[in-house]
């Protein structure tokens, strides 16, 4: 996705240049966690509700295992499409990542096998709903803990969890 603008003007830094820079204040104590609500009940690509609700409302520096989303059904609902898949938060779902852009799927698969959690690039990463914190924690607009931006000689490469992404739409 193309830098598409932000809601919040407020909690990000503007530097002319991607990832766009959120406040900490995003991940301030809320309802649940750093989050207004729960993740969702039923999330795609079997999920484990339990983890996914610890991951994303609950930490801000561990992640689900490494090779956790091969584990589940995510490879059989979207290694055959023709488009790129929308992934959307587990909280909110909100749309916030939509892959692959300008490259493969197996492009991105191979990334993402190789890191051990989906690795997204910077035009797969909707704008409007995530940022990026100073220390390189990746987070939604909402409060929910998605990951970290671990750049390497490619470019900003944002390694998620999947159970943070696993929402479906409400929008």
């Amino acid at each position: 996705m193309k830098n598409i603008g932000c809601q919040t003007p407020s909690d990000w830094t503007p530097t002319g240049k991607l990832p766009i820079m959120g406040s900490e204040t995003l991940m301030n104590p809320k309802a649940h966690g750093t989050s207004h609500t729960p993740v969702q009940d039923n999330l795609r690509y079997g999920c484990d509700r339990k983890v996914a609700d610890q991951i994303c409302n609950f930490n801000r520096h561990y992640a689900e295992y490494s090779g956790y989303f091969l584990q589940t059904k995510w490879l059989q609902d979207v290694q055959n499409k023709e488009d790129a898949t929308t992934y959307y938060d587990s909280n909110s779902g909100k749309p916030l990542f939509e892959a692959p852009q300008n490259r493969s799927f197996n492009e991105f698969l191979q990334e993402s096998i190789g890191h051990g959690w989906p690795s997204f690039r910077d035009d797969e990463v909707n704008w409007q709903y995530v940022r990026v914190l100073t220390d390189g924690e990746c987070v939604s607009i909402d409060g929910t803990h998605l990951g970290h931006n671990i750049p390497d000689h490619k470019g900003n490469r944002y390694c998620i969890n999947l159970v943070s992404i696993a929402g479906n739409p409400t929008q």
